[in-house]
């Protein structure tokens, strides 16, 4: 007897996988969400760890200010500070290869920032480093992350790219290489894993 429903409850059980599988294969590609691929089915080969070394002009005043405030009107950011909690610019800095804004322009920094402390200057980042010189011409890699301004060395994550940055991942360091009341020049680092 218990051999004879242990033979129906297998039986049942193949019946049940058997229907699965049938109607699992009656699905069309356009009724499936996700499905896993390879790296080279992309046409991307290896992985490459590349070091990106260039200059960040911030320049928040005047004439040919590459950072606007667009929202800084709220009860507790009108203040006399330049740099409010609440504060939000939108940028389009240029990245440069040297400290002099007149260098060899790389990219520009296009995105916005947040002033997010409010008891030290702590922005958040949204960028895109948008190239324009040589291999990495028309590539873009993604910075989200928290910048403490004050802090000597600054790190923020890379979370993406475009172009030979697709799948990129990584880290910026950021260091403030000099700043006045109107124009910030900031030295990054970039380390990032791409692939190629």
């Amino acid at each position: 007897m218990a051999s004879s429903m242990l033979k129906t409850h297998s039986f049942i059980l193949f019946l049940i996988l058997f229907f699965i599988t049938v109607i699992a294969g009656c699905r069309s590609d356009s009724e499936v969400f996700g499905k896993y691929i390879s790296v080279s089915s992309l046409g991307l080969k290896r992985e490459r760890l590349s070091h990106l070394h260039f200059y960040f002009h911030d320049v928040i005043f005047g004439k040919n200010a590459t950072a606007i405030c667009v929202a800084a009107e709220a009860p507790l950011t009108n203040r006399s500070s330049p740099f409010i909690f609440g504060d939000v610019y939108v940028v389009d800095d240029p990245l440069t290869i040297e400290p002099d804004v007149n260098s060899k322009m790389v990219g520009k920094a296009q995105g916005s920032y947040v002033v997010v402390s409010q008891g030290e200057l702590s922005l958040l980042m949204v960028l895109n480093f948008a190239f324009t010189e040589g291999k990495y011409n028309g590539s873009t890699l993604s910075v989200l992350g928290r910048n403490e301004v004050l802090s000597a060395v600054r790190e923020m994550p890379i979370v993406g790219g475009s172009g030979v940055f697709r799948f990129a991942r990584g880290y910026a360091q950021a260091k403030t290489h000099s700043i006045t009341q109107i124009h910030a020049i900031v030295e990054y680092n970039v380390f990032v894993f791409h692939y190629c």
